[in-house]
C-alpha cells in the first residue's frame, strides 16, 4: 500500500493542530488560575487599603440630645452637649429624626456631623428625686444635701417619675434616664388595701364602733360635715398591749372606706377606680423602726415622701391611710434621747405635714404603739391625732368571739366531741366554750405572777390577765397541730378538748418566764398593766393557793419554797 504525499501532509495537520488545541486548553486553565489569583490580590488590596483607611481615620466623639431645631430652609439641626459644651451641629440624611429625642446619645464625625445614634446612658449615680418641675425636669438630693435640677430623658418623661422616685443620672449632661428600684423605697410605696374586714376581727366591737364614728362618718358624709361646720379627724391612735388587734383594725378600716368610697361613688360620688371599675384605695403600711436613717435628713426625707405620695393618691378622691405601726420608736417625746435627738427634727416634720398648708383630704392618719406615754405630747393633741382608743386585753366574752373566727364547724372535729353536742356547730361552740373556761379560770394552773405596789400592797395576776388575740389565735394553731400529730400516728381526725388543753397549757408554759424581773414596772407598761407603779415581781406559775374572788389583794410573803423572789433594782423603785 502506498502512501501519497498529501495524505501524509494531512496527518500531520492533525496532529499538529490537536496539539495547539491541547496547549490552547493548557493556557486557559492557566489564564483563568492567573486571573482568579489576580482578583484574589486584588481585593486583598482593597480591604487593606480600607483597613488602613479606617486606622488613619479622625476618632469620633459623642454627644447627648438636648432637642432639634428646624432652620429657615427646612432642614434640621441638633443641638447637643459634648464635652461641657453646648453645641449646635448638622444631622446626616442617614438618620431618622424621629429618635432624635433628648437624652440619647449620638455619634459625632471628625466635623461634628451627628453620623449615628447610640442610645442612653446605662451607668451613672442613682438620686432621689425631691421635687418635680415643669418642662420634664426633676429637682434631685445629691450627697452633703445639695440639690440639682435635671431633665428627663424622653423615654423617662413618657414613663412618668413621682416625688420619692430614685433615678439614674449622668452628672456630665445632666439628663435622668431610667428609674431605678430600690428595696428600701419600695417597702414604703403604697400598698393596696388588705382584705380584712371588721368580720374579721372578734372581741372589739365597741372600738370598732368607735373608729368607725370617727373615720367612717366624714368618708360617707361629708356634706353633713361641711353643714355643720365640723372637720373630719386628722389622725388616731391605737394604744394597748401588744397583740391585740391594732394593726388588724388599722387594716379593716382602709378595707371599710374602700367599700364605702365605692358606694359613694355608685350613687354620684368621684372616686377613682381602675380598668375593672373597682374602686381604688390605699394603704401605707409604715413601719417606725425599717423608718429610721443613720444619716442626717434621710428619716425627714423619707416622711414627705410618704405624705406626698398620699397627697397624690388622695387627690384623685381615693381614700388614702398612713399607718404608723411602733409610733414610739419614730416619734419619742423631744428631750428623752439616750444617744442622739433625732426625735427634735423627727417630730416636728410629722407635726408639718399634718398641720401644713398642703391639706389632707381623704387622708387619714393613724398610729399604734404599745407605749404611748412615751410618745410625743404634741403629736397627741387634738387637732392632730384626735381621737384616742385603748385596744383593750380581752375578757371571756371577747376571748368567746375571737376564737369563733379561728375554731369554727368547717374544722375537722373529732367523732366524739360532734356526738356529744349533736352537730358540728355545737361541737365548736362547746370546744370554745370550755377552752376559756380553762383559759380564765382562777385555778393554781393559771396562777402567774404576784406583783408588789410602790404601796407595799399584793396582788396576784392570772395569765388570763394577760390574754391576747394573738394568743387565742396560737392556742387554735398548736390545738391543730396535735391533731395532725393524733392522726398521723394513731390515726383519729379531729380536733378534740384534749389538744385544746394541751394547747393552753404549752402556749402559758412558753410565756411563763417572759416577765423583765430587773425592771419590773417597765415590763408592766409594756404588757398593758397601767396604774400604780410596781417594783417587784414573784413568779408564781403553778404554786397551789386558795384562789380569791375578783383576783383582790393578796398578802403573801417574799421567800416561800419553790417560789423565785427578784427584788426591783433600788434605783428604780
Amino acid at each position: 500500500m502506498t502512501h501519497s504525499p498529501a495524505g501524509d501532509e494531512l496527518a500531520r495537520l492533525r496532529q499538529d493542530a490537536s496539539q495547539l488545541r491541547q496547549q490552547l486548553f493548557n493556557a486557559g486553565k492557566r489564564n483563568e488560575a492567573l486571573s482568579k489569583t489576580l482578583r484574589t490580590a486584588r481585593e486583598e488590596l482593597v480591604r487593606i487599603k480600607a483597613e488602613a483607611e479606617r486606622l488613619s481615620d479622625p476618632p469620633n466623639s459623642f454627644g447627648t440630645v438636648i432637642g432639634t431645631v428646624e432652620n429657615e430652609d427646612g432642614t434640621h439641626s441638633l443641638d447637643i452637649t459634648t464635652a461641657g459644651r453646648r453645641m449646635r451641629v448638622a444631622i446626616s440624611p442617614d438618620l431618622d429624626l424621629l429618635r432624635l429625642v433628648p437624652g440619647i446619645d449620638v455619634r459625632l464625625s471628625e466635623g461634628l456631623v451627628a453620623i449615628g445614634i447610640e442610645g442612653f446612658a446605662s451607668v451613672g449615680n442613682v438620686f432621689p428625686i425631691r421635687e418635680l418641675l415643669p418642662d420634664d425636669r426633676i429637682l434631685i438630693g445629691t450627697p452633703g444635701d445639695d440639690e440639682q435640677v435635671y431633665s428627663l430623658a424622653a423615654p423617662l418623661a413618657a414613663e412618668g417619675v413621682r416625688v420619692g422616685d430614685h433615678v439614674l443620672v449622668d452628672t456630665r449632661t445632666h439628663f435622668a434616664t431610667e428609674k431605678i428600684e430600690k428595696p428600701e423605697v419600695a417597702s414604703l410605696l403604697l400598698e393596696e388595701v388588705p382584705d380584712i374586714s371588721y368580720n374579721d376581727i372578734g372581741g372589739l366591737s365597741a372600738q370598732i364602733d368607735m373608729i368607725q364614728d370617727a373615720v367612717e362618718l366624714p368618708f360617707e358624709h361629708p356634706h353633713l360635715y361641711t353643714e355643720h361646720g365640723l372637720k373630719p379627724p386628722k389622725g388616731i391612735l391605737l394604744y394597748g398591749p401588744p397583740g391585740c388587734g391594732k394593726t388588724l383594725i388599722a387594716k379593716a378600716v382602709a378595707h371599710s372606706l374602700a367599700q364605702r368610697k365605692a358606694g359613694c361613688q355608685g350613687s354620684g360620688g368621684t372616686a377613682s377606680s381602675d380598668a375593672t371599675g373597682t374602686v381604688r384605695s390605699y394603704f401605707l403600711n409604715i413601719k417606725g423602726p425599717e423608718l429610721l436613717d443613720k444619716y442626717v435628713g434621710e428619716t425627714e426625707r423619707q416622711i414627705r415622701m410618704i405624705f406626698a405620695r398620699a397627697r397624690e393618691k388622695a387627690s384623685s378622691g381615693s381614700p388614702v391611710v398612713v399607718f404608723f405601726d411602733e409610733m414610739e420608736s419614730l416619734f419619742r417625746t423631744r428631750g428623752t434621747g439616750k444617744s442622739s435627738d433625732v426625735e427634735t427634727t423627727i417630730v416636728p416634720q410629722l407635726l408639718t405635714e399634718i398641720d401644713g398648708v398642703e391639706r389632707m383630704d381623704n387622708v387619714i392618719v393613724i398610729g399604734a404603739s404599745n407605749r404611748e406615754d412615751l410618745i410625743d405630747p404634741a403629736i397627741l393633741r387634738p387637732g392632730r391625732l384626735d381621737v384616742k382608743i385603748r385596744i383593750e386585753r380581752p375578757d371571756a366574752e371577747a376571748a368567746r368571739d375571737i376564737f369563733s373566727k379561728y375554731l369554727t364547724a368547717a374544722l375537722p372535729l373529732h367523732a366524739s366531741e360532734v356526738e356529744a353536742a349533736g352537730s358540728p356547730e355545737a361541737a365548736a361552740d362547746s370546744l370554745i366554750e370550755r377552752s376559756v373556761e380553762r383559759m380564765f379560770a382562777h385555778t393554781p394552773e393559771n396562777r402567774f405572777v404576784e406583783v408588789t405596789y410602790a404601796t407595799g400592797a399584793k396582788e396576784e395576776l392570772f395569765f388570763s390577765d394577760f390574754a391576747s388575740g394573738a394568743m387565742i389565735a396560737n392556742i387554735v394553731d398548736r390545738a391543730k397541730k396535735f391533731a395532725i400529730k393524733d392522726l398521723l400516728a394513731e390515726g383519729e381526725r379531729g380536733l378534740r378538748m384534749a389538744h385544746f388543753e394541751h394547747a393552753i397549757a404549752e402556749e402559758f408554759a412558753e410565756h411563763e418566764d417572759l416577765p423583765n424581773t430587773t425592771n419590773p414596772d417597765e415590763w408592766a407598761r409594756i404588757s398593758g398593766k397601767k396604774g400604780e407603779r410596781i417594783t417587784q415581781l414573784r413568779m408564781i406559775h403553778g404554786e397551789g393557793f386558795s384562789p380569791v374572788p375578783d383576783a383582790g389583794l393578796h398578802g403573801g410573803g417574799a421567800g416561800a419554797p419553790g417560789v423565785e423572789t427578784v427584788e426591783a433594782d433600788p434605783s428604780l423603785v
